[in-house]
């Protein structure tokens, strides 16, 4: 039997270090189209994605109460305390392999999926929040790529009215400086949306092992998330920038401006109704969207189809190496 304090150390390790590849892992969301472009350099879009993802990181707490409070039946697990980090464990695992072959899966699902298969191993099906997963999980993951789909679409619609007469020297220069605003808007709503996850499961941890008395956000757990995610963006994620910016559909400036703009209002939307929805899904749907604007034929679909499928494997294949990651670590433990 290990010191529990030990335990906790080793749970907001493995927390840091998920939201550290969580930042390598989704730094393509931010910042895939507008190095694609060529508005900005690699080194200066990585800045730029680092630092307003530090900075919408403490901009709220309701995705994190979410994941912290709402995914699982705390009062079902609280006895046992290898299930956050066996969770966790499960997260890190399959961002690495999914960030190994560049394919631009969720890492938030990821973590929900942990959190799910890690508690039905402990207590069964009951620890589960079955309507908290459903309205705030299941219907967000359906829901955020078709609304980002659709934005992308309507407003790239948009835009060719508008610029329709203009010359196209002058539409490219204009979006080519519009574009950074765009990407600065994604890179501080990831930071919003997704930081807060680790910040709900540390959180978690520190009640169940009576840090805390009731859940609520730590100012200093805020600041190491934050923290943790702009030092994973600076390590980048280029395979995955290479697919998110060219495979699925050419960007050109303008494309990449309304992708932007609008996956960022989706996840920022989301982030305020404390839902944590998967930022590659709706930016990756944008893309389609804009795409599909230009003639159907524009948009690699067979991509499309490849990016569906990692989509819906993530949640079943966390939670299978979050149960199997639990069983082990309660041998290894020695919890019951």
């Amino acid at each position: 039997m290990f010191d529990a304090q030990l335990l906790l150390l080793l749970i907001i390790a493995a927390a840091l270090v998920f939201d550290f590849t969580n930042g390598a892992h989704d730094c393509a969301n931010a910042i895939a189209s507008v190095v694609s472009t060529r508005v900005l350099t690699p080194r200066v879009a990585v800045a730029m994605a680092a630092s307003l993802n530090l900075l919408g990181a403490l901009l709220g707490e309701e995705v994190a109460n979410t994941l912290g409070n709402g995914i699982v039946r705390l009062d079902i697990i609280s006895d046992n305390q290898i299930m956050v980090l066996s969770a966790l464990s499960a997260a890190i695992t399959w961002n690495s392999i999914t960030w190994y072959f560049g394919i631009p899966s969720s890492s938030s699902h990821a973590l929900i999926g942990g959190l799910m298969g890690s508690a039905i191993a402990q207590a069964g099906p009951e620890a589960v929040n079955g309507m908290t997963v459903v309205q705030k999980v299941l219907l967000p993951l359906l829901l955020s790529p078709l609304a980002g789909f659709c934005m992308g679409f309507a407003l790239m619609s948009l835009i060719g009215q508008i610029f329709f007469r203009i010359h196209r020297a002058f539409v490219m220069r204009f979006f080519r400086r519009a574009q950074i605003f765009s990407s600065a808007f994604m890179a501080l709503s990831h930071g919003f949306n997704d930081a807060q996850k680790t910040m709900g499961v540390i959180s978690m941890a520190l009640l169940i092992f009576g840090e805390i008395e009731s859940f609520h956000i730590p100012l200093w757990v805020k600041l190491i998330c934050a923290l943790a995610m702009a030092s994973g963006t600076f390590m980048g994620g280029w395979k995955i920038v290479k697919t998110m910016g060219q495979k699925i559909f050419k960007l050109e400036p303008v494309h990449g401006f309304t992708a932007e703009l609008s996956s960022a209002a989706v996840i920022g939307c989301a982030s305020i109704i404390g839902a944590p929805i998967s930022t590659t899904q709706t930016i990756t749907a944008c893309i389609f969207g804009v795409g599909s604007t230009r003639r159907l034929s524009a948009v690699r679909w067979g991509i499309a189809g490849n990016l569906v499928i990692a989509w819906l494997l993530t949640i079943p294949a966390s939670a299978g190496v979050g149960a199997a990651g639990f069983l082990l670590l309660r041998l290894v433990w020695g919890q019951n």
